[in-house]
């Protein structure tokens, strides 16, 4: 990748953190972004506010990266940093991933709550229903390791007292997983002010989920 693709790609990330406040699902110094660059990822620094961003202050780091090397010391990436390298490394069909502390996802989260079929937008996170991960220390390796766990098969999680992480095959599409995945929670919420809510069957979301296969690409005939 040139040196123009990287600031480009720099540029890009701030733009997204910006949009995660445009958005409402991020605000002041919470949530992170990376995308991957080569054999490394490019992500934001630890404690800087959206507003303050600029493509120079943009982390790189090696996808081999561990928690001894400088670079971690000199740089000072996001605290979430394990996240990102960790589901970069294991998933190479996704090119970035989004953090969030979204209100309802989040009120979801606090409770342990995954978020069910309750409608089939669901199937845009990959399943059946948008797991919520284990409590951890936000920064540890053992919150990346339940992150990665409660991602398998999926493209979005809720990280219990925390948070959302969304992947996306860009940034666009991550951040739009995000925003999605917040206004699903959102609608969840509402719905059980009415009770139990009624779920959507396995048979009726594997129908969702075979018809997103091909959902808005456009066949070689049109």
């Amino acid at each position: 990748m040139s040196a123009t693709d990287e600031d480009t790609l720099r540029r890009a990330i701030v733009e997204t953190a910006l949009e995660m406040e445009r958005l409402g699902i991020n605000q002041g110094t919470s949530g992170n972004v990376s995308a991957r660059l080569g054999d490394g990822l490019l992500i934001t620094p630890s404690g800087v506010p959206a507003r303050e961003l600029d493509a120079a202050s943009i982390v790189y780091l090696p996808l081999d990266v561990r928690d001894d090397d400088d670079v971690l010391r000199l740089k000072r990436p996001s605290s979430e940093w394990r996240i990102h390298r960790d589901l970069l490394r294991a998933r190479p069909d996704m090119h970035a991933v989004v953090h969030t502390h979204s209100t309802a996802a989040t009120a979801l989260a606090i409770h342990g709550r995954d978020i069910p079929a309750v409608h089939y937008m669901v199937a845009a996170a990959g399943g059946e229903s948008i797991r919520c991960a284990p409590y951890a220390l936000f920064g540890t390796q053992a919150l990346s390791d339940h992150a990665l766990a409660a991602l398998e098969g999926r493209r979005a999680c809720l990280l219990a007292h925390h948070g959302v992480v969304a992947l996306g095959a860009d940034l666009a599409r991550a951040v739009w997983l995000a925003h999605e995945v917040e206004v699903l929670a959102r609608q969840y919420l509402l719905a059980l002010q009415l009770g139990t809510p009624p779920l959507l069957s396995n048979e009726q979301m594997d129908d969702v989920l075979e018809r997103f296969k091909t959902y808005g690409k456009r066949s070689n005939n049109d």
